[in-house]
């Protein structure tokens, strides 16, 4: 558990979440579909269960790799498994992996599974996982961790391999992809390996749980049955928690259509990977000057920021890794943590006061909009005369393409393994300004090779300055009081659960 916030407020629920009550048992029939529950047959006896509902959209994807909304993907921990599951410090478990081993020159990892099944009853398969990995990688939601990936295929004793162009010591903490069933990739609702499945009943989409789920891993969710309540906006998902029996709602504190929460919950925080920064333009006057560059970092009050504009719901970050990772280096961080004074002499030494400097910022995202100002008026007070370029979505991809500006707020979502090749890789997709850099690229490189490397890596990108990270968002995950024992939110995973082995139980050493 990152962060538990207990709240206690003046408005409280009339209706508790934990009364019980009878439900039928049917049989299902498999569908294309999901599952959809056979009304001709007998019930059998009837059994109590804790009540529980959670939302999602209809309109948007219930497939894993077609999925960008995390309403929706908060169902995906219950319904769908990887080959791995990463906790929230970043801690990598095996689950669909049996046992694996990486070659000599770290490119090549082969991955042997153990034996899940299907709520139809059929074995998981390599060519499950293969197929799930190759549409994952060809997915929005999932193709930027697979940069480096050559090939995945089968072996013929079942097991799945990776070919990689580049030595990857951490591969495995990008493998918590949602596997799927091959037959059923592009299935509005495709069946999973994990302890719920969808079903239709009463005409209602709702998840049961798997009586024949193949292992008996602790859930911090024990319903047998879970309502999913239709989602048309943030407004109707709150106020459904609040004056219904909805059992969690996850919100985005950084989104201009949060809406405050004001009944009794507990609240967790579930991070994202979505880095905000700032990028520089090393052919503006003012920033291709190395020295001030440099400073930038020194005047961005990045704690004010994440109260203020994200209300805590944010990570400060100073280096470019999420400061949960064990790749953040507190101990670097703290040479070049907020000092104001330094970018104010930087600027004097370099008689650029009062020198007009260009921030872009996208203003379809209102709080990006409000940071960028701040940051504005921080670097007016230390003598650099800042005016925001404020330009939609269109104008300000062609203004960012054009080199129309001296600084840029960005934000992107970074991969587990906070790789930065995006930046500074010559053909990377978030090489902006002359950002691209093959000494710094090399490291980046270093780095998923070893990951002792990131020190010297990070140290690099704040000596440029190019990049100047501020921070990691989160989400707010709103529960009704009592309802979870357990909820251990992990990166993207409100639901997380492991099942107790770690890496090194499973890793095959070779001689």
């Amino acid at each position: 558990m990152k962060r538990l916030v207990a709240l206690l407020l003046s408005v409280v629920l009339a209706a508790g979440l934990l009364s019980g009550c009878q439900e039928e048992e049917t049989v299902y029939v498999p569908t294309g579909d999901g599952l959809t529950w056979d009304e001709n047959t007998t019930p059998t006896s009837g059994i109590t269960e804790q009540e529980m509902s959670l939302p999602y959209y209809p309109d948007r994807s219930l497939n894993p790799y077609k999925c960008g909304d995390y309403i929706n993907q908060n169902l995906f921990d219950l319904i769908y498994q990887g080959l791995f599951a990463v906790d929230a410090d970043y801690d990598v478990y095996p689950v669909l992996c049996k046992s694996y081993s990486l070659s000599k020159d770290m490119k090549t990892y082969t991955f042997y599974l153990t034996e899940a099944t299907f709520p139809d009853g059929d074995v998981l398969t390599a060519a499950d996982v293969a197929a799930s990995l190759k549409a994952a990688m060809k997915s929005e939601i999932y193709k930027g961790r697979f940069g480096y990936v050559k090939s995945v295929g089968t072996t013929e004793d079942g097991a799945v391999t990776v070919q990689l162009e580049t030595p990857y010591e951490n591969f495995p903490v990008l493998l918590d992809v949602p596997i799927v069933k091959q037959s059923q990739l592009d299935a509005e609702r495709p069946l999973g390996t994990g302890p719920y499945l969808y079903e239709t009943y009463e005409e209602q989409l709702r998840l049961r749980r798997r009586t024949d789920w193949w292992c008996a891993a602790a859930l911090p969710v024990t319903s047998e049955h879970i309502r999913l309540v239709e989602g048309q906006n943030t407004s109707q998902l709150r106020d459904e928690f609040e004056f219904s029996d909805l059992g969690l709602v996850t919100a985005d504190p950084g989104s201009g259509s949060y809406v405050d929460f004001h009944s009794d919950y507990e609240l967790w925080d579930c991070e994202t990977g979505i880095f905000l920064y700032l990028g520089c333009n090393s052919k503006s006057g003012v920033l291709s000057t190395k020295e001030i560059r440099t400073a930038l970092t020194y005047a961005i009050d990045r704690d004010t920021i994440v109260e203020t504009y994200y209300r805590g719901f944010a990570y400060s970050a100073v280096l470019p890794a999420s400061p949960q990772s064990p790749w953040y280096n507190a101990g670097l961080a703290q040479k070049y943590a907020y000092d104001p004074a330094k970018l104010t002499q930087a600027v004097a030494d370099a008689n650029l006061a009062s020198k007009e400097v260009t921030l872009l910022v996208n203003t379809d995202d209102t709080i990006r909009l409000r940071v960028a100002r701040s940051i504005a008026q921080a670097l007016n007070q230390c003598g650099l005369k800042v005016t925001t370029s404020e330009l939609n979505g269109e104008d300000y991809l062609e203004a960012l393409e054009k080199g129309k500006y001296d600084l840029y707020l960005g934000q992107t979502k970074l991969s587990s393994n906070m790789d930065l090749s995006a930046f500074y890789d010559s053909e990377g997709t978030l090489s902006f300004g002359g950002m691209s850099d093959t000494a710094i690229y090399a490291l980046c490189l270093d780095a998923l090779a070893n990951a002792g490397n990131y020190y010297t890596l990070h140290q690099e990108v704040l000596e440029d300055g190019m990049l100047c990270p501020i921070l990691f968002r989160s989400y707010a995950i709103f529960a009704q009081r009592g309802l979870f024992s357990d909820l251990n939110p992990a990166r993207d995973s409100v639901f997380f659960y492991h099942m107790g082995k770690t890496l090194a139980d499973v890793e095959i050493t070779e001689d």
